[in-house]
């Protein structure tokens, strides 16, 4: 389908066809979550944190072990370097995350008695967080609206035409204006889902796409549905 369909889009038509996708989105990925493992806040910021430059299965992985040893931010913040170090050393770059781990545990401790914040303007002010980390905490820590912008969001954002922005802030304002926040965090799980399971960086599956006549980049990738639904992912690869 041309891109040029869309090219004189109102902002209402705009915004109409964004929920739509979100809704369909909404009814393909049921389950649509965080797919970090995590019981409580400090759980959900470490792991989200130690995702960084791997994938998620590596840290569901990795983590248990970890929170066996050093169940809060008090215990982890005492940590000895060498013992954490090994033990998210699986999930490379482990010296600079075990850098920011005793940092980011330290000053839970220092100023909010080991708790994590529920307020954005603080967590990202913790060592080692910015607002897509802030944003996963607070959607799914603390049940609070927040547009997670990693990879999968911002590309498949400017695929649907819902921003031409790179930039992850202002991706951030410009695709959370066309929904209700209240939607935010599921939204976030619906876009990052199909991006990890049909609308990869390199050739999408077009031709299995549940959104394919919203889209404008449709034919980026094969649009014959049998080409296409070789390149489905049944479960996200990070």
């Amino acid at each position: 389908m041309p891109a040029q369909k869309f090219a004189t889009e109102t902002r209402l038509g705009l915004v109409r066809r964004a929920r739509r996708i979100d809704r369909i989105l909404g009814e393909t990925y049921p389950d649509a979550k965080a797919e970090l493992d995590f019981t409580n806040p400090f759980e959900c910021l470490v792991v989200t944190v130690l995702s960084a430059q791997t994938t998620d299965k590596r840290v569901n992985l990795a983590s248990p072990a970890l929170f066996a040893a050093y169940p809060t931010a008090k215990e982890m913040a005492a940590a000895p370097r060498e013992h954490l170090e090994q033990l998210v050393g699986p999930l490379g770059f482990f010296r600079a995350k075990t850098d920011a781990l005793l940092k980011l545990s330290a000053v839970l401790v220092e100023e909010y008695d080991g708790e994590v914040p529920s307020r954005l303007e603080q967590l990202v002010k913790l060592p080692g967080v910015g607002r897509k980390t802030a944003n996963v905490v607070l959607g799914n820590a603390f049940g609070k609206p927040g547009i997670t912008v990693d990879t999968h969001f911002g590309r498949l954002s400017r695929r649907f035409g819902w921003t031409t922005e790179k930039d992850p802030v202002k991706v951030e304002h410009e695709v959370g204006a066309l929904f209700e926040k209240r939607d935010w965090t599921m939204l976030s799980h619906h876009v990052i889902w199909h991006g990890r399971r049909i609308c990869h960086a390199q050739k999408p599956a077009c031709g299995a796409c549940p959104v394919a006549k919203l889209c404008p980049a449709y034919g980026e990738g094969p649009t014959d549905p049998v080409a296409a639904a070789k390149l489905v992912r049944t479960e996200g690869r990070n």
